[in-house]
């Protein structure tokens, strides 16, 4: 079959969405389907298009095999007109991008951003072929109960926006239980539209290795016991817990190690500072394979979320990295993820945003090795038996297959 990813994140850019894409993708070449991505010039999560793209309209360019075409959009970050702006340029210049491309059989769309369904409706008319409308984000639910948008206008016309994408969709895809759960039950989406594609993890790029000694000493971190958050510095992760606890640890070896980007980190880095923290370090973004040689140097894995009913639903991308490296992770939220952790007795939970539990958590495991090694271990097998792409991927074109009308089948 053939593939059209229309999506406004992808490498060489670093991010939940953008190593997803690149791991489903890299699965479905491996099976022999042909793929062909249109997306926006690189320039998550900093906000500015990267070196080496700036100036440019659009552009075509290979990634692993697979034809790229990038199209110009208003770099922006954070929240309010101009971020808007942002993912309104995209989803017209996209609209450019659809004359490049060779027809597809389906059409895969990543949401958030909403307004890509505009854009992707537009496809698969003009092609003729359905298009496939990944939510790994319920938006606009998400804005509203983080408090970014206010109840008005502006929230109506994008919840009636999403449902018109919901019933223009043929196939709704996703990325939790929690969130299939809710297009179901809430949203009211025709149990034949709606597949299930989690998140996975690549086993072969995050696995154990032996500590990297040269990047400890790079990093000066030799002799250093090392809690890691790889990921995204955005509102929704409320990383203001991981500071607080760090006030608190009673061991001056142990370094809270921040690697990543996002509209908080500037903040948060300021907010280090007046704390007069120095066991907190802040790192830019790297590729997936830097991330591995940091987890090798790891004690354990962070991933934190706000206190919210919306990560009831939230299972993050980034427990599955350090879990696939066999380290435990320390999860401060509730909802799915927290269960996905002590079902797998693959860490720590702590309740939301509660510093004092979390920095005790952190003690817990760096006192007591033995069980941060097994609990490690847990995560390792876990991953390898439930979380691999190639198995996920597999029974996702089997769901594709099963929700097609009689006599359209899908070759898998």
């Amino acid at each position: 079959m053939r593939f059209l990813f229309l999506t406004q994140y992808f490498p060489p850019e670093i991010g939940a969405a953008q190593v997803r894409l690149a791991s489903v993708i890299r699965e479905l070449v491996r099976l022999g389907h042909q793929v062909e991505v249109i997306t926006a010039l690189p320039n998550y999560p900093t906000g500015q298009i990267f070196e080496g793209y700036r100036g440019k309209l659009w552009l075509e360019e290979d990634w692993e095999g697979v034809r790229v075409v990038r199209t110009w959009l208003y770099p922006a970050m954070g929240t309010g007109p101009k971020r808007l702006l942002n993912y309104f340029s995209f989803m017209v210049s996209a609209l450019g991008g659809l004359l490049r491309v060779q027809k597809p059989d389906y059409i895969f769309v990543e949401s958030p951003p909403l307004f890509l369904s505009l854009t992707a409706h537009l496809a698969s008319r003009r092609f003729g072929v359905p298009f496939i409308f990944n939510v790994a984000d319920l938006w606009p639910d998400s804005v509203r109960q983080l408090g970014l948008m206010k109840e008005g206008l502006l929230l109506r016309l994008a919840e009636g926006l999403e449902g018109w994408s919901y019933r223009q969709a043929h196939f709704v895809t996703a990325v939790t239980e929690g969130i299939r759960k809710v297009l179901l039950e809430e949203k009211k989406v025709p149990a034949h539209k709606v597949l299930y594609l989690p998140n996975g993890v690549d086993t072969e790029l995050f696995k154990p290795t032996a500590p990297d000694l040269a990047l400890a000493r790079e990093l000066g971190l030799e002799g250093k016991k090392v809690v890691l958050y790889a990921g995204n510095h955005g509102y929704a992760h409320g990383l203001e817990v991981a500071l607080q606890a760090a006030q608190l640890l009673s061991d001056p070896q142990v370094v809270l190690v921040l690697i990543g980007d996002g509209s908080e980190k500037p903040r948060l880095k300021q907010m280090a500072q007046e704390m007069g923290l120095t066991n907190v370090r802040f790192l830019e973004p790297k590729p997936p394979e830097y991330i591995t040689r940091l987890y090798s140097l790891a004690v354990a894995g962070l991933s934190t979320l706000r206190d919210s009913p919306l990560f009831e639903m939230t299972r993050p991308v980034k427990i599955f990295a350090g879990m696939s490296c066999a380290r435990p992770i320390l999860y401060t939220g509730s909802g799915e993820g927290a269960r996905l952790i002590e079902s797998a007795q693959a860490g720590l939970v702590s309740p939301p945003e509660d510093a004092q539990a979390l920095a005790r958590n952190i003690m817990r495991l760096i006192e007591n090795p033995a069980l941060a090694e097994k609990l490690g271990q847990n995560g390792r097998r876990y991953v390898e038996a439930h979380l691999s792409w190639s198995s996920l991927i597999q029974n996702w074109l089997t769901q594709l297959q099963s929700g097609q009308p009689k006599g359209e089948k899908v070759p898998v």
